[in-house]
């Protein structure tokens, strides 16, 4: 809470939740992004639920990665978990993506708020291996997410598109 905003503890359960892998029918109901944000009051981060994607949200969708991107605001700052499908040379490996989103148009006083408070996010999720910043149009591609996987050297493909 360095920037004096508190985590709420949703975002904590979507952390939770999100880490769980389930089996069956099931599968479809877990979480494949979580999207969190300031609150109107400005005192705390909260889950931005209309923004949340599910499996059953992007198992259709001719290009999952593509879905992910659309749901962060191109002027407003945001956080995320991305639960990333890629396959390096071995086998097929899903990670968490911890993503800071702060876009060049977002305004200044929401950034440094967002900056500020993201180690304290992050305390609050132990064990995510990846972040990813997005501050412009090219991070938005999926040559920079992959660069933060190992690079195109390790990664062949991401969301089942070749890299």
């Amino acid at each position: 809470m360095a920037s004096g905003v508190a985590i709420s503890d949703e975002v904590v359960t979507h952390y939770e939740a999100i880490k769980v892998r389930f089996q069956g029918a099931n599968e479809k109901e877990r979480f494949k992004l979580v999207i969190m944000r300031l609150s109107e009051d400005q005192k705390s981060i909260i889950v931005d639920h209309e923004n949340c994607l599910r499996v059953k949200d992007v198992e259709n969708t001719g290009d999952v990665f593509k879905t992910v991107i659309s749901k962060l605001p191109s002027k407003e700052c945001r956080y995320a978990l991305y639960d990333c499908t890629y396959m390096n040379k071995e086998s097929v490996k899903e990670d968490l993506v911890f993503i800071f989103s702060a876009p060049e148009d977002a305004p200044m006083r929401n950034k440094m708020v967002y900056a500020s408070s993201k180690s304290a996010v992050k305390a609050k999720m132990p064990g995510l291996k990846f972040e990813w910043q997005i501050n412009d149009h090219a991070d938005k591609e999926a040559s920079s997410l992959v660069e933060k996987l190992g690079g195109r050297d390790v990664v062949k493909s991401l969301e089942g598109k070749s890299v």
